[in-house]
């Protein structure tokens, strides 16, 4: 298997179910988050397994594989969760706007019930799923200067064509 595609696999399937799981998938909404650990788990299981040092291509390239796993998850599994759950999410956020700031509850309770539908959760669905794979790859980036740790190393010469 590639080097690249184990920890892609990975990272991927990590990031992809903690986005579909209801009310887990809320810390998506701080920056997509789950996506950026998703890519910095897939650029660290990468950087562990590989014999030279990784570069920052090697972590973006991981992480964005990582971010294409992490969207397929999300549209197959993520989109349908959406419109069984949709209800409920919507009331537990409309409960939680109202807490914060009564005057743009309703505003964000129509936004939410717009998305309910089926073109809407789609929609929402590949946005979601384009910003998955944006994020992940910049987990995957910064993964790299986190976790590796062999400077010294020269990286190998590309190979001759």
């Amino acid at each position: 298997m590639n080097s690249k595609l184990k920890p892609a696999l990975i990272g991927g399937v990590v990031l992809g179910i903690l986005s579909v799981i209801p009310f887990v998938n809320i810390v998506n909404l701080c920056c997509c988050l789950w996506a950026i650990l998703g890519g910095a788990l897939a650029s660290y299981m990468y950087i562990q397994s590989s014999p030279t040092p990784a570069r920052p291509g090697d972590g973006a390239v991981v992480g964005l594989l990582a971010g294409v796993v992490g969207a397929l998850i999300f549209i197959v599994i993520g989109i349908p969760i959406s419109l069984v759950m949709g209800s409920a999410m919507t009331g537990v956020m409309g409960r939680l706007m109202e807490s914060v700031d009564p005057s743009q509850a309703e505003v964000m309770r129509r936004q939410m019930e717009a998305s309910q539908t089926v073109a809407g959760a789609i929609i929402n669905g590949l946005v979601m799923a384009i910003l998955l794979v944006i994020f992940s790859m910049l987990g995957g980036l910064l993964g790299v200067p986190l976790f590796e740790k062999r400077k010294g190393m020269t990286p190998p010469p590309p190979p001759a064509m």
